[in-house]
């Protein structure tokens, strides 16, 4: 809305038009003159006034022929138009109401009634500029709406999807190294198929077929919570790779997917550690009537690594005969004993204190396969390494 309102005064007599413009003048409106119908069509669409005062018999086009035009223009059609004429024929009244007319006075008309009538149509004028103006406002805030909504989708798609490989990471990882390789942008490179030397470890539990044959399940599942929460702490712990539980077996990966320094040092302290925490479920078992013991076996060697299943169910897995050896190794161990390969001895020997099995014939083998057995780690060794979580920082550097 213009301030002040411009009104646009329609009329072929000169002398009423500047009558007309002296009054409104003096109210402190902004006026624009038109001789004629046509003129009258012209100077609305050229100003866009906020309203026509209109005389109905003008050549060339009437005042009804104009507010017929007026009305059927989307964009002109809400500018009030008063129309004025001289004759006291009711029908015109009605014609010029019918075309779409806002209001009328006939001739002659009091200064005060039409003054009226004017501010009357402009507050009308006024309100509807205003629903406009809300109108135009709300349309731009549902588009801005919309927008933000799409990105917050959008936010939300992408932060699903982060939550998503969270959690696909955190089945296997160590919390720490599934949040470091999901913030990272190679994430998904990192877990495709590639191979790389490694260390593995397999352990489970002695007795434990006789043990579920003579035992409730409700016992054997408590038996099994215990075991698997207590372990799976010192594997995150020692930030290894929880390849899978499988029963009472459990198959851990160092090396990978992110590398560490002394990946096979690290697995024989996890499984020192594994030990002497199964010693004391043990006797918490023994209590019970339980006798379970506990074997394990590492390897170290080449394997391909990278995920496997489909879309809706992705698992981590290693394939090579470095892991069947750890499993044969765990196989052999007897209860209490960690069993090692020769390489992954090799690696260790100097920080721990270890006895030669010998040769053992595994199965899958076609050679006799020398194996040790860890004892303990030296305390020199273990004052000299650091702890694991630095070993992975200065990995990930």
């Amino acid at each position: 809305m213009r301030t002040p309102p411009l009104i646009l005064i329609v009329d072929d007599n000169p002398t009423n038009l500047e009558l007309l413009r002296v009054r409104f003048t003096a109210q402190g409106y902004q006026l624009v003159t038109a001789v004629d119908g046509e003129d009258a069509l012209a100077k609305v669409r050229e100003f866009e006034p906020d309203l026509v005062l209109l005389d109905v018999m003008m050549p060339k086009l009437d005042g009804i022929s104009v507010v017929r035009q007026l009305k059927q223009d989307n964009k002109l059609r809400f500018i009030p138009v008063i129309l004025v004429t001289a004759k006291a024929d009711t029908r015109d009244v009605v014609a010029g109401l019918e075309a779409g007319g806002d209001d009328y006075l006939t001739k002659p008309f009091e200064q005060s009634a039409l003054v009226a009538r004017v501010k009357s149509m402009l507050r009308i004028k006024e309100l509807h500029d205003t629903v406009q103006a809300q109108a135009a406002q709300l349309a731009e805030q549902a588009a801005q709406l919309s927008s933000w909504n799409q990105l917050l989708e959008k936010r939300v798609a992408e932060q699903l999807t982060e939550i998503e490989r969270m959690g696909r990471l955190q089945r296997f990882l160590a919390p720490q190294v599934a949040e470091m390789i999901a913030s990272s942008e190679t994430a998904e490179a990192q877990l495709a198929s590639h191979r790389r030397d490694i260390t593995v470890l397999f352990c489970d539990l002695r007795g434990f077929t006789t043990f579920t044959d003579i035992t409730e399940p409700e016992e054997v599942m408590a038996v099994l919570r215990d075991y698997h929460e207590s372990l799976g702490e010192l594997i995150f712990r020692h930030e290894g790779t929880l390849e899978r539980f499988l029963g009472d077996g459990i198959m851990i990966l160092f090396n990978d997917p992110i590398p560490c320094e002394d990946h096979t040092g690290r697995a024989v302290r996890l499984a020192l550690d594994m030990r002497e925490r199964v010693d004391e479920l043990a006797n918490a078992w023994r209590r019970k009537g339980h006798s379970l013991g506990f074997g394990i076996g590492i390897a170290s060697g080449y394997a391909t690594l990278g995920q496997i299943g489909f879309e809706r169910r992705r698992e981590y897995t290693a394939i090579g005969s470095v892991i069947n050896l750890a499993s044969r190794l765990c196989g052999e161990a007897r209860p209490g004993q960690i069993v090692i390969s020769q390489r992954a001895f090799g690696s260790v020997e100097p920080c721990v204190e270890a006895v030669l099995i010998g040769e053992l014939n595994l199965k899958g083998f076609n050679r006799p396969i020398p194996a040790y057995e860890v004892l303990r780690w030296r305390e020199q060794a273990a004052s000299a390494t650091a702890s694991p979580h630095a070993s992975s920082a200065r990995a990930a550097q």
